[in-house]
Protein backbone atom coordinates (compact mmCIF):
# COMPACT_ATOMS: atom_id res chain seq x y z
CA UNK A 1 0.00 0.00 0.00
CA UNK A 2 1.76 3.48 -0.74
CA UNK A 3 0.41 6.91 1.04
CA UNK A 4 1.90 10.06 0.19
CA UNK A 5 2.72 12.73 2.49
CA UNK A 6 5.24 15.78 2.80
CA UNK A 7 7.88 17.00 5.51
CA UNK A 8 6.43 19.42 8.00
CA UNK A 9 8.89 20.69 10.78
CA UNK A 10 11.05 17.80 10.06
CA UNK A 11 8.67 15.18 10.45
CA UNK A 12 6.83 13.03 7.67
CA UNK A 13 3.12 13.82 8.10
CA UNK A 14 0.62 11.79 5.48
CA UNK A 15 -1.71 13.59 2.94
CA UNK A 16 -4.97 11.21 4.17
CA UNK A 17 -3.85 10.02 7.65
CA UNK A 18 -4.28 6.02 7.54
CA UNK A 19 -4.34 4.47 11.08
CA UNK A 20 -0.77 2.45 11.42
CA UNK A 21 0.07 0.80 14.36
CA UNK A 22 2.43 1.65 16.90
CA UNK A 23 6.09 0.58 16.08
CA UNK A 24 4.75 -0.44 12.46
CA UNK A 25 7.63 -0.43 9.79
CA UNK A 26 7.63 1.89 6.80
CA UNK A 27 9.39 2.68 3.54
CA UNK A 28 10.17 6.27 2.98
CA UNK A 29 10.99 7.11 -0.82
CA UNK A 30 11.72 10.49 -1.25
CA UNK A 31 10.48 12.18 -4.53
CA UNK A 32 12.38 14.66 -6.61
CA UNK A 33 9.47 16.29 -8.81
CA UNK A 34 12.11 17.97 -10.75
CA UNK A 35 13.13 13.87 -12.08
CA UNK A 36 9.22 12.82 -11.73
CA UNK A 37 9.37 12.46 -15.55
CA UNK A 38 12.39 9.97 -15.44
CA UNK A 39 10.92 7.55 -12.57
CA UNK A 40 7.88 7.93 -14.87
CA UNK A 41 9.84 6.93 -17.80
CA UNK A 42 11.86 3.93 -16.30
CA UNK A 43 8.47 2.77 -14.83
CA UNK A 44 6.95 2.55 -18.74
CA UNK A 45 10.13 0.80 -19.40
CA UNK A 46 10.27 -2.01 -17.13
CA UNK A 47 6.36 -2.78 -18.10
CA UNK A 48 7.08 -2.62 -21.98
CA UNK A 49 9.96 -4.77 -22.02
CA UNK A 50 8.41 -7.47 -20.44
CA UNK A 51 6.97 -8.21 -24.05
CA UNK A 52 10.45 -7.30 -26.16
CA UNK A 53 10.95 -9.79 -27.84
CA UNK A 54 7.92 -12.11 -27.83
CA UNK A 55 6.48 -11.13 -31.54
CA UNK A 56 6.12 -13.94 -33.57
CA UNK A 57 5.24 -14.80 -37.22
CA UNK A 58 5.55 -10.87 -37.93
CA UNK A 59 6.45 -9.23 -41.52
CA UNK A 60 10.69 -9.00 -41.70
CA UNK A 61 9.56 -5.36 -42.48
CA UNK A 62 7.45 -4.31 -39.96
CA UNK A 63 9.85 -1.78 -37.94
CA UNK A 64 10.36 0.14 -41.28
CA UNK A 65 6.88 0.17 -42.42
CA UNK A 66 4.94 -0.24 -39.11
CA UNK A 67 2.73 3.01 -40.58
CA UNK A 68 1.49 0.54 -43.70
CA UNK A 69 1.05 -2.45 -41.16
CA UNK A 70 -0.88 -0.34 -37.79
CA UNK A 71 -2.33 2.47 -40.01
CA UNK A 72 -3.30 1.10 -43.97
CA UNK A 73 -0.65 3.60 -45.25
CA UNK A 74 1.10 2.88 -48.05
CA UNK A 75 4.26 1.24 -48.26
CA UNK A 76 7.59 3.65 -49.06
Amino acid sequence: MTYRGHVRNGLITLDNAMPLREGAEVTVEFVDPTNASAREAADLASVLLRHAGKGEGLPADLAAQHDHYAHGKPKW
